[in-house]
């Protein structure tokens, strides 16, 4: 059994996955072309994924570096390993190992959503300075944790070079830790499971963090280059002393991003 703290790339698709894609994609539509798809059957039904690519936990192509899927593939696609709809329908799970395959520039696995401009082939980039107010909206629960070192990301603003800001959970303290600022605490007593809703805003030359509605802070920071991540992005691996099928889990009920 997995050692965890828990509660109760068609081309650019890996190969693993690609009869999986299409059979979900063929029972998703009747012999005449029309959908018969009734509530929500795939983790693209939960909310929209068209503005996303996803970075997942393999590397099917064996170039050393985690694989990626993108839209329109991404409408159906599903694994459940590391990303599906949940039993109850309602959230997306995000589901990563320590011992999976990493990013270039990271040293930790991931299952998780970069931000990209709709239809997901290029990269977006905005700031905190532009005239337009950037927004994410997101009710997630973080379910499990690592055991050796307990410590799963599920949201970040990042720029070109690093992240700026990540919604990080560690044992039980739920914080947003600010790269050159001090952190913001959320919930010292967090339990597993448990959903919360959170709103980032950026505008203005700041980024103003809602937590259950109330306004947490206001960091007045002007910075380019920046985009929205969401998913499980864990924060130890096999050198941190975790076994290899020790994981993380994120489930996102709703996730929601403007530009205005």
């Amino acid at each position: 059994m997995a050692e965890a703290l828990i509660s109760s790339k068609v081309a650019s698709l890996p190969m693993r996955f690609i009869s999986r894609y299409f059979l979900l994609f063929a029972i998703s539509f009747s012999l005449v072309g029309v959908s018969i798809v009734l509530g929500k059957n795939h983790a693209g039904d939960v909310f929209t994924l068209l503005i996303w690519k996803l970075t997942i936990p393999y590397d099917d192509d064996g170039d050393g570096e985690a694989d990626e899927v993108t839209p329109p593939t991404l409408r159906y696609f599903e694994d459940p390993d590391f990303f599906h709809l949940s039993e109850e329908e309602d959230a997306v799970i995000f589901r990563t190992r320590t011992g999976d395959p990493t990013t270039k520039n990271s040293e930790y696995p991931r299952s998780e959503l970069r931000e990209m401009k709709k239809g997901g082939k290029d990269e977006i980039s905005w700031g905190t300075n532009d005239g337009k107010v950037h927004n994410l909206t997101i009710e997630a629960a973080i379910n499990a944790i690592p055991k050796k070192k307990p410590h799963v990301v599920c949201v970040q603003i990042h720029d070109a070079e690093d992240d700026i800001l990540m919604v990080r959970l560690e044992g039980e303290k739920l914080f947003l830790e600010r790269n050159g600022a001090a952190d913001v605490m959320l919930n010292d007593n967090y339990e597993l499971g448990t959903f919360f809703n959170l709103m980032l805003i950026c505008d203005s030359s700041r980024i103003r963090a809602l937590f259950e509605r109330k306004q947490v802070m206001e960091w007045k920071i002007e910075r380019d280059g920046l985009y929205f991540k969401a998913g499980c992005y864990l924060q130890s691996n096999l050198e941190k002393g975790d076994k290899a099928d020790a994981f993380g889990e994120v489930a996102i009920r709703k996730l929601y991003v403007t530009h205005k």
